[in-house]
């Protein structure tokens, strides 16, 4: 087993440390979601986490680690009740991105299920973390089923594997930790509000504190044993207070001062459920035990607060965590009961760190085998990520040509009406556009290639059905050979890549029209955001045209370009095409499943980049349509005089055209409550 960078080297992360810590002390706080931007030791931390847990008494030889004390009563291993017991480290169980459903919660063996009639059972990933702790790194990027199976189990606190008519349960209780950089896209807010508390993570800009990363990170790749052997004083200590810690817990009492103060900070913010008041108090209840204290206080409370709301407050769709800590303060004070006054807190011992201090509740960090240890940054535990493509800096005032003006606000978005792709797919999962998926509505049955993963029953006993004689069948069960098995072919839905081509010449320039416009594609960001697309931004504007945003699965980047656009100068819109037709290339070769989505928003006017710029666009555009990509145009155009030139361009590419006001979702409804007024007017007339 590889040796793992040591918990208490880990410079500073205050914050991050102590939610970690927390959920080791009280299991019950739900967990801890790390956000922040690439290299900033996050997975770092939550590996080293594992070692510092107690051991686990398990039941001996059960494959789902039963407690001893209360045996899983449904375990496919039981019954349990002359088992002896084993201890072992609690597990830390890494869940990839791109795992399978089976591999996530187990498998059946179908072919003995059917033959046998026998439960032949292999556990998951979901399993293997009962009791311990489940790690997904970039959990943002995990696929809607594996989150769907994550949501289910955390709710329940256990798995159920179905598989025609054969089923298994197991308990599958367990800490979820995950780790993500928000650029690479945001989380589903059903499994966001899952996680107990979440933290924001970020590199120090510190010289020092920045060279003492590198002096502990280097040391460590140098000879990992015997760094970890010069820490191995303070992980011990701080593993003891671990457990000194949750054998005072429950000795905390939680007051109804304290209550108070919870149930109006939760309201104050506007969190949706009570969920967040749950975590609150048991997190402030795990802080108490963490100072070595019996009672909550405000700072406890208002500690919470920041670990256990950022994430649950209502915001808009793109706007980052957070919270407003004078609003919190206010509150607080507000609601403080009379028996805490001017109270100093007890600080626990030895400070607020406890043994050796470490403000805050966390490890020390004044002083260690490596020296001064600054307080922000900390070590990366594998090689640095590769960093995404930057996009171009917005361009410089005049280079637009004449007439450039100044970004204006976005207006507020709105639903928008259903865009996709024609055709059947086979893309990555999401909700937009048809596809050939693995989860989704059953479309027929074909021969499997490989392992077995969906079984189509009616299929397979009608494969094994003619055989039944020949294969000298006596019995009631049905005698099924591999070659009878069918897979089943199903029909979902698929992300696709959106890319969008924004017009920002002068002729789209007034504030009015350009406001209502960024709110167009703002909407469909929204929009794409809410199915799982990735999205990328080009816009064209004076001579020529740009790359505002590569292909990303950051929709909340992709909106910031868009509110800081400015606007100016000709319309080269056969740039604009030529630009997005590159991109469209360049990815195709990337991901060639995930088929594109090209929407422009445009009035239809081409009068830059060559000498004949409408004969240009129509050429780019025709080699749009000769690849079969799908186009919307958004019809910007507006007043009572309309050139239809936006309507001209979409039959270019071979797709469709929409105005502003056809592209609201509501406009369509309200068409058919119209039509349904009147008819029901010309019924009672009659």
């Amino acid at each position: 087993m590889s040796t793992r960078f040591p918990f208490t080297a880990v410079v500073g992360m205050d914050d991050l440390r102590l939610a970690l810590l927390l959920n080791a002390v009280s299991p019950a706080v739900g967990g801890v979601l790390v956000r922040g931007e690439k290299g900033t030791a996050k997975s770092t931390a939550v590996r080293a986490l594992a070692d510092l847990l107690p051991s686990v008494a398990v039941v001996a030889g059960c494959r789902f680690s039963c407690d001893p004390a209360a045996p899983d009563p449904h375990c496919p291993d039981g019954p349990h009740e002359t088992a002896g017991a084993d201890a072992r480290p609690a597990r830390m169980v890494e869940l990839p991105v791109g795992a399978s459903e089976d591999r996530l919660v187990g498998a059946l063996d179908i072919e003995r299920a059917l033959a046998e009639g026998v439960k032949a059972f292999e556990p998951g990933l979901l399993a293997d973390a009962h009791r311990g702790i489940l790690y997904v790194d970039e959990v943002n990027l995990l696929h809607d089923h594996l989150i769907d199976l994550l949501l289910d189990a955390a709710a329940m606190g256990s798995s159920y594997v179905e598989r025609e008519g054969v089923s298994v349960r197991h308990a599958a209780r367990f800490l979820l930790v995950g780790t993500m950089n928000p650029e690479e896209g945001e989380l589903r807010p059903q499994l966001l509000d899952r996680f107990g508390l979440t933290v924001e993570v970020a590199a120090s800009r510190e010289p020092e504190q920045r060279v003492e990363v590198v002096r502990r990170r280097l040391a460590f790749d140098d000879d990992p044993t015997a760094f970890a052997a010069r820490w191995a004083g303070e992980e011990t200590a701080l593993r003891e207070r671990i457990v000194a810690a949750r054998e005072l817990l429950p000795s905390v009492v939680l007051g109804d001062a304290a209550l108070l103060q919870i149930a109006a900070t939760c309201a104050t913010f506007e969190v949706d459920g009570m969920r967040a008041d749950i975590v609150m108090a048991r997190t402030a209840t795990a802080l108490a035990a963490w100072a070595g204290r019996t009672e909550v206080t405000s700072e406890d409370v208002r500690q919470a607060a920041l670990l256990a709301l950022p994430h649950r407050r209502r915001r808009n769709p793109f706007d980052a965590p957070g919270l407003d800590e004078d609003k919190l303060d206010e509150t607080l004070e507000q609601f403080k009961g009379e028996d805490e006054g001017d109270e100093d807190p007890d600080p626990g011992p030895e400070g607020p760190g406890g043994p050796g201090g470490g403000g805050g509740g966390v490890p020390p960090q004044s002083e260690g085998p490596e020296g001064t240890a600054p307080q922000d940054s900390a070590p990366q535990d594998s090689a640095p990520e590769e960093a995404p493509a930057e996009a171009p800096a917005p361009a410089p005032q005049g280079s637009g040509g004449a007439g450039e003006r100044a970004a204006v606000r976005a207006a507020e978005p709105f639903r928008t009406k259903m865009l996709s792709v024609p055709g059947l797919g086979e893309g990555a999962a999401g909700r937009r556009s048809r596809a050939r998926t693995e989860h989704g509505r059953t479309t027929g049955a074909v021969r499997p290639r490989g392992a077995l993963t969906k079984l189509h029953l009616t299929a397979t006993v009608h494969a094994a059905a003619p055989h039944q004689k020949a294969r000298g069948r006596s019995g009631p069960g049905l005698v099924v050979r591999r070659d009878d098995l069918r897979q089943a072919t199903r029909e979902g839905r698929e992300g696709n890549l959106v890319l969008f081509a924004v017009d920002a010449s002068g002729s789209m320039a007034a504030r009015q029209r350009m406001s209502a416009v960024k709110g167009a594609v703002l909407s469909l960001l929204l929009d794409a955001y809410q199915r799982r697309d990735k999205v990328g931004l080009v816009t064209f504007r004076g001579r020529d045209a740009e790359v505002a945003l590569p292909p990303t699965s950051s929709v909340d980047a992709a909106a910031a370009r868009l509110e800081q656009l400015p606007t100016g100068g000709r319309t080269p819109l056969s740039a604009g095409l030529l630009k997005a037709h590159d991109v469209l290339r360049v990815e195709r070769l990337r991901d060639p499943s995930r088929r594109p989505l090209l929407v422009v928003v445009t009035d239809g006017r081409a009068t830059g980049g060559g000498a004949d710029p409408v004969a240009l666009a129509a050429r780019a555009a025709r080699l749009h349509a000769s690849e079969g990509t799908a186009a919307v145009v958004v019809d910007c155009e507006t007043g009572p005089v309309r050139l239809g030139l936006a309507g001209d361009l979409a039959r270019e590419l071979g797709g469709t055209a929409v105005t502003l006001d056809e592209l609201r979702a509501d406009s369509i409804a309200g068409l058919v409550r119209n039509v349904q007024a009147e008819q029901h007017a010309t019924r009672r007339a009659a």
